[in-house]
């Protein structure tokens, strides 16, 4: 069973979002690496790069798929989790301590949802 933290908020298309520190990190969820399945590799952007709320920002692939990850903000990239290169499977390990990246200056946000709301997208889903 998918486990959905209150501390994160969710995106529609299973990214999470945390603040801290003055930056606004963001993952995959833990639903969304289990229908991925074991990660094999992880593609990051570079620091300084920056995205518009919406825009692929990295992309896993797993045994099964590989997939495109979505930014939920509009900012610059601070940070990335360079420790995902070498070990994908620290997300399907960890999924919401294993963020991919970090924003800075981010000026928009997408709706986001809360850990109720996204558990029952995730039950749709499932129907």
């Amino acid at each position: 069973m998918a486990e959905f933290p209150k501390n994160v908020k969710y995106t529609k298309t299973h990214e999470w979002v945390r603040e801290e520190d003055g930056f606004v990190l963001v993952g995959i969820s833990d639903h969304a690496q289990d229908e991925l399945g074991a990660i094999v590799f992880v593609e990051l952007p570079e620091a300084g790069d920056t995205f518009k709320a919406g825009e692929v920002f990295a992309d896993v692939e797993s045994v099964k798929v590989a997939a495109d990850i979505y930014s939920p903000v509009t900012g610059t990239v601070a940070e990335v989790n360079t420790e995902l290169s070498d070990k994908p499977e620290l997300v399907n390990d960890a999924p919401y301590d294993s963020w991919f990246v970090k924003f800075s200056d981010v000026t928009f946000t997408e709706e986001l949802l809360d850990a109720e709301a996204y558990e029952e997208l995730c039950k749709k889903e499932e129907e």
